[in-house]
C-alpha cells in the first residue's frame, strides 16, 4: 500500500481550478443518463457522536471507488466553521489502494448544488429566472452559482434570520450572477418565484404550500434527518417529487417522511433520478416539481474523479 507521501493531495483551491460548476453538473447528468441507478449505491453509515454526526459514504461507479469521511457539527457556524467538513479518499478500482486525498469539504460544497442543478435543468421551465433561496450559508450561495449555470437568473432573493449574514450572502452571490438583481428578501417572495431553494437546518416548513405557483421548481437540501422538514406536506402532495432513491428517501428525507405520515403522498408517488434521467417518467408540466436530496456517495465520487 502506498504511504501518505505517495498520495496525490487535492486542495480546495485545486478542486475549484479543475472543476467548474457546469462541468460537475454535466458529469452527474452523464452518469445518470448512462443508466446508473442510485438505488444500487452503497449505503452510507450515519453515527451520532456528542458534537453531531459522523458520515461514512462509500461508492463504486464506472470502475472507480471512493470513500468520504464527513462530519456534521451543528454548533460550528457559531464558531465561524463549516457545519459539514470532510475528507475524500479516492481508490484504485482494481487494487483498492488509495491514490488521492481530496478536500472533502470543498467537494461537498460543489457536488451538492451540482446535483440540484442537474435535476433542475430537466424540471425547471425554460424561462425560469426568478429565484428565492432560504438560507445564507455556503450552500445558499453555491446554489446561486449552480442555478446560474443552467438558467440565466433575473432576480435572486436570499432569506435568512440574520440580516448581516443575509447581506454577506448577497454580496458573495453577486460574483456568480453579476447580471441578476440580488438582494435580501422575505418569505412572501415565494409567491413570485419560479425557482425556490431551501438550504436551511429548519425542522418545520418554511412557507405555506398555497404560496407556491404551479409552474415553480423547488429544491430542498437542508437535512438528511427524518424528523426535519423544510417543506409543507401539502406542497409535496400537490407536486411531482423527485428523490435520489426511494430507499434513502424513506430513511432520511424528512420532507417525504412527514408527507407520507400525514397522508399527503405515498412513498411510491416519489419518482427517482434514475426514472427521470432514463426517460421512464417525464417532468410534470401542470404542477410544481420538487427535488429532495439527502446526499449520496456516488455524487461525490463522480465529481472527485474530475478533480484528479
Amino acid at each position: 500500500m502506498p504511504s501518505v507521501s505517495d498520495l496525490t493531495l487535492v486542495s480546495a483551491e485545486t478542486i475549484a481550478e479543475r472543476v467548474t460548476m457546469a462541468a460537475a453538473i454535466a458529469e452527474l447528468q452523464r452518469v445518470l443518463r448512462d443508466g446508473f441507478d442510485p438505488e444500487t449505491d452503497l449505503p452510507r453509515g450515519i453515527l451520532d457522536v456528542p458534537a453531531g454526526q459522523l458520515l461514512l459514504m462509500p461508492a463504486a461507479i464506472d470502475g472507480a471507488v471512493g470513500q468520504k469521511f464527513a462530519t456534521v457539527a451543528p454548533g460550528n457556524p457559531a464558531r465561524g466553521l463549516e457545519r459539514i467538513q470532510a475528507l475524500y479518499i479516492l481508490l484504485d478500482g482494481d487494487t483498492l489502494s488509495p491514490t488521492a486525498i481530496l478536500d472533502g469539504t470543498a467537494l461537498t460544497s460543489l457536488r451538492t448544488p451540482a446535483v440540484s442543478a442537474a435535476c433542475a435543468d430537466l424540471l425547471a421551465d425554460p424561462g425560469a429566472g426568478d429565484a428565492v433561496i432560504f438560507g445564507t450559508g455556503p450552500q445558499a450561495v453555491r446554489h446561486v452559482e449552480a442555478l446560474q449555470a443552467i438558467r440565466p437568473l433575473r432576480t435572486v432573493r436570499l432569506i435568512g434570520r440574520d440580516a448581516a449574514r443575509a447581506e454577506s450572502a448577497v454580496q458573495e452571490s453577486r460574483r456568480f450572477a453579476p447580471e441578476a438583481q440580488i438582494s435580501a428578501g422575505t418569505p412572501d417572495a415565494v409567491r413570485d418565484a419560479d425557482l425556490i431553494v431551501c438550504a436551511t437546518t429548519a425542522s418545520d416548513p418554511l412557507f405555506p404550500a398555497d404560496q407556491v405557483r404551479d409552474d415553480a421548481m423547488i429544491i430542498a437540501i437542508g437535512s438528511h434527518e427524518p424528523e426535519k422538514a423544510e417543506l409543507d406536506p401539502a406542497l409535496l402532495g400537490r407536486s411531482q417529487v423527485v428523490v435520489e432513491s426511494r430507499r434513502v428517501a424513506a430513511a432520511e428525507a424528512g420532507d417525504v417522511i412527514r408527507a407520507v405520515r400525514e397522508g399527503a403522498m405515498r412513498e411510491s408517488d416519489a419518482i427517482t433520478m434514475h426514472q427521470l434521467f432514463t426517460g421512464a417518467v417525464a417532468p410534470a408540466s401542470d404542477r410544481p416539481r420538487i427535488v429532495k436530496t439527502c446526499g449520496m456517495g456516488w455524487q461525490d465520487l463522480a465529481v472527485a474523479r474530475l478533480a484528479v
